[in-house]
């Protein structure tokens, strides 16, 4: 059930854990062994490669038809940061049969919309459009796929677009300034310490033929995952993916998707962000961590529900001794991001009150860590946590376009439809060991970045 929350990946809404537990808890006493469980999608693979997954909802004419691609920021060569996010632009430019700009065009005429978004790990389109438009759309995608056209002036055009798209979320944001900071520093070797978005330099030195060769190494049957979810099952579905997917070439011999891999933290690590935006000081930290494609067993599971009740919600350690007790801040939390294929990250944050300063602010964050690091949860905080992680899972079934969601971004990421399936199953099944083991295996200071976002020291 879990989302991916990096840069530039689509994230679930976060629900009120109150509302969310008591719908949790009444599902699951009358859902039986059932509740515990995602749908289960059906599955087939056309010759040339493409894996297809189909969840089918009859409860409307409309369908969620999604392309994943396994390849993403952390796939860029070396000095080319920025050129999978580019793709994501370039790929509504055109081909031989669809003129620039009228992909989004066709879709809306045809009462539907369409994205795509890119992850350190994948980069993703989407449509959503009534089930008699679907070949439409999947002929439109299927196209694009192999035949992208676009010329020397579209490609300078699109590169300007994104360094300006860059400086205005990035470089006009101090949050987002010093998490890109932070990132780099606990990633410095590995590509998970690049921006999705890419760095400024290397966006405006970026070249047609680097991004051309980039397209056509990744961008084949063989690399993707097509999810469709909504009114149609695979009986259905299948026709139309053999005649419009089926026909396209696979890339031979696919480059492995091998990173390299950070030398080992030897003390923990700080950065400061001083900008005249600031009005209010924060304090965060990251620590680096496994993840679902990375752990054994239930590792991953046993850390989400670890990180649940350190920060999860109103009721976790960090907002009741910080916000509700001692008054200290506004806000404080922490999240989990378990999706990476290459690995994960836990993060925490804090917003001071005002007339609290961050050196006393972080001392207490500190003081309930340890404290939970040597104590570990309680029985209550760990039912509670399950519950809400449980209940996010039950109300993901409402919204085809989060399943297709869940399930595309699982499969891009090395998991399998058995992994996501009992996702829900797995987490009940943490103890309160695993939990505290993966706490303190996680959250050891000595790989972790600390961050302090400032005003101007004249404010």
């Amino acid at each position: 059930m879990k989302l991916s929350r990096s840069e530039n990946a689509i994230t679930r809404r976060r629900q009120s854990a109150g509302a969310l537990l008591m719908f949790a808890l009444c599902f699951l006493s009358l859902g039986g062994a059932e509740a515990r469980e995602l749908p289960r999608p059906e599955t087939f693979t056309l010759r040339n490669g493409l894996e297809v997954v189909v969840i089918t909802d009859r409860r409307a004419p409309v369908v969620t038809h999604m392309l994943w691609y396994r390849v993403g920021a952390a796939d860029e060569p070396r000095g080319s940061s920025g050129v999978a996010h580019f793709f994501e632009h370039l790929m509504f430019k055109g081909t031989r049969n669809i003129a620039p700009g009228e992909f989004s065009r066709t879709v809306a005429r045809n009462g539907g919309d369409d994205n795509a978004f890119t992850s350190q790990d994948y980069t993703a389109y989407y449509e959503r459009i009534a089930r008699d438009r679907l070949e439409l759309v999947m002929g439109m995608e299927a196209d694009r796929m192999r035949n992208l056209r676009f010329s020397d002036e579209t490609f300078a055009s699109e590169r300007d677009v994104i360094a300006e798209e860059r400086r205005q979320r990035i470089d006009n944001s101090p949050g987002a300034v010093l998490g890109e900071r932070m990132r780099a520093m606990l990633w410095p070797h590995h590509p998970y310490g690049t921006p999705v978005i890419g760095w400024l330099h290397e966006i405006n030195a970026l070249d047609r033929e680097t991004a051309l060769e980039f397209y056509r190494t990744w961008y084949a049957p063989n690399n993707a995952i097509l999810v469709v979810a909504g009114d149609i099952d695979a009986a259905e579905l299948r026709p139309l993916a053999e005649r419009h997917y089926g026909r396209l070439r696979p890339t031979r011999d696919l480059p492995e998707r091998a990173w390299v891999s950070d030398p080992p933290n030897v003390g923990p690590m700080r950065v400061s962000h001083r900008d005249e935006k600031v009005r209010q000081p924060s304090l965060s930290r990251i620590y680096r961590a496994i993840s679902y494609g990375t752990d054994e067993g239930r590792q991953a599971h046993a850390l989400d529900v670890a990180i649940e009740i350190l920060g999860g919600s109103e009721t976790s350690r960090l907002y009741r001794a910080l916000v509700e007790d001692q008054r200290i801040a506004v806000s404080a939390g922490a999240g989990a991001n378990t999706g990476g294929l290459g690995g994960g990250s836990v993060s925490i944050y804090a917003t001071p009150a005002e007339g609290v300063t961050l050196e006393r602010l972080e001392a207490a964050v500190d003081e309930v860590i340890a404290t939970y690091l040597r104590d570990g949860p309680t029985e209550a905080e760990l039912t509670r946590a399950k519950s809400s992680l449980s209940a996010a899972s039950v109300y993901s079934r409402d919204s085809q376009e989060t399943l297709a969601n869940i399930y595309g971004a699982s499969l891009a990421q090395g998991e399998s439809i058995d992994d996501v399936v009992n996702w829900p199953r797995d987490i009940e099944a943490v103890t309160r060991d695993e939990a505290l083991t993966m706490a303190r295996q996680t959250l050891v200071i000595d790989a972790s970045v600390t961050g302090w976002l400032l005003p101007e020291e004249d404010q």
